[in-house]
């Protein structure tokens, strides 16, 4: 019997877990129910990366797993990357890449049989460009400070402490199984003072290297895509998101939100930072069919302006577009409507993204995996 392996690879500021709190949210088990009602078994592999590190070293770590994972010895290798993640897989599966000693990116590639993108910045996203202003860079000062001093590390498990009791507080005004209250129950009550604490090492990988800021610009990845190719004999497929404009207005009951209304601002400012398409490096124009297809999946027209919130639905075409998705860029792997709260979620951006367009989308994913080959000819 062929052994396959599935790997999921996280994306920009990724992890594989933090305290409770999943990077894929129920992804693991919703690919893998899919794929056995397709007669196919497989082991699936969270991955865990270098959250803001370049590309070629998230590249690297990414292929030690595979060889710790054994996938050296499978059968068949699959991937799916989300957002940075994506671009990760193509680099490893680049011909004549060097990113180790060894020959194992090569053998590493000759097994695998298909590279699946979800939401992944294949051209670039403007929103790295903010990243890389004084501000974005004070930003990202501000959390690796936090991370590498005893005093960061007092005052943020202070902040913890007083947030998760507003999430209780806030059980007393019936606003429970809120995004915060999913914070504080999986994250923040269990942050401890000691350096060797998940999220201190998380924050720490940060201030080690932010290579990727810089490689997701749309500059950044124009030399990206002019360096890395697909490999023939691989199957390369995309998942597609997007969401309309985030509307204006806010309704009643979500005025006495603040917790949303955090939220729904921050969107709203993500969402309009993603809409800035650079006027020099312009995403590839798609066919008429292909238009078509985001249209249709959307619910309305794909535009340079129009993203998941955090990358241009645009720029995230590469492959075979295996499914569309009106959903937003945490929707896709199962951040989305907690515990069935229409505000519930990290970004709430309206799309309406329900659990059966997460089985929907999954469901695209597996059948990509499952689909029948012909046997790679020999180079």
């Amino acid at each position: 019997m062929t052994t396959r392996l599935v790997f999921l690879v996280p994306g920009f500021f990724g992890f594989t877990s933090i305290g409770a709190m999943s990077y894929f949210e129920d992804v693991e088990q919703t690919l893998g129910s899919a794929l056995r009602r397709r007669g196919v078994k497989a082991r699936i592999v969270r991955c865990m990366t270098q959250p803001t590190s370049s590309i070629p070293r998230r590249a690297d770590a990414l292929r030690r797993q595979v060889v710790d994972a054994g996938g050296l010895g499978a059968g068949e290798l699959h991937f799916v990357g989300h957002s940075t993640g994506g671009l990760d897989v193509r680099m490893l599966l680049t011909p004549g890449v060097k990113i180790a000693r060894g020959n194992s990116e090569e053998r590493i590639a000759s097994l695998t049989k298909t590279a699946i993108s979800v939401a992944t910045p294949h051209h670039g996203t403007p929103l790295a460009n903010h990243f890389i202003t004084v501000q974005g860079q004070t930003l990202l000062l501000v959390l690796t400070a936090l991370a590498t001093s005893g005093q960061g590390r007092g005052a943020v498990l202070a902040a913890a402490k007083a947030i998760a009791l507003v999430a209780r507080l806030d059980d007393w005004l019936g606003r429970r199984d809120t995004a915060l209250d999913r914070i504080a129950e999986g994250l923040l009550r269990k942050i401890r003072l000691n350096r060797r604490d998940p999220v201190w090492k998380y924050l720490g990988e940060i201030e080690k290297d932010q290579g990727a800021v810089l490689q997701l610009t749309p500059e950044g990845i124009a030399l990206f895509d002019a360096a890395v190719a697909d490999r023939v004999g691989i199957d390369y497929g995309c998942i597609v998101a997007g969401v309309p404009k985030p509307r204006e207005d806010f309704k009643l009951k979500e005025l006495v939100d603040p917790e949303y209304i955090a939220l729904r601002v921050l969107f709203r400012l993500l969402h309009a930072l993603a809409a800035q398409a650079h006027p020099h490096y312009p995403y590839p124009k798609t066919s008429k069919a292909t238009q078509r297809l985001l249209d249709r999946g959307l619910g309305f027209k794909a535009t340079p302006g129009i993203s998941d919130g955090i990358v241009p639905t645009l720029s995230q075409l590469h492959g075979r577009v295996l499914h569309v998705a009106r959903a937003d860029h945490l929707d896709v792997v199962g951040h989305y409507t907690l515990a069935g709260r229409q505000s519930g979620d990290w970004l709430p951006s309206g799309a309406g993204f329900t659990r059966e367009a997460f089985d929907a989308l999954w469901e695209a994913v597996a059948a990509a995996i499952s689909r029948p080959r012909t046997p790679r000819s020999s180079r």
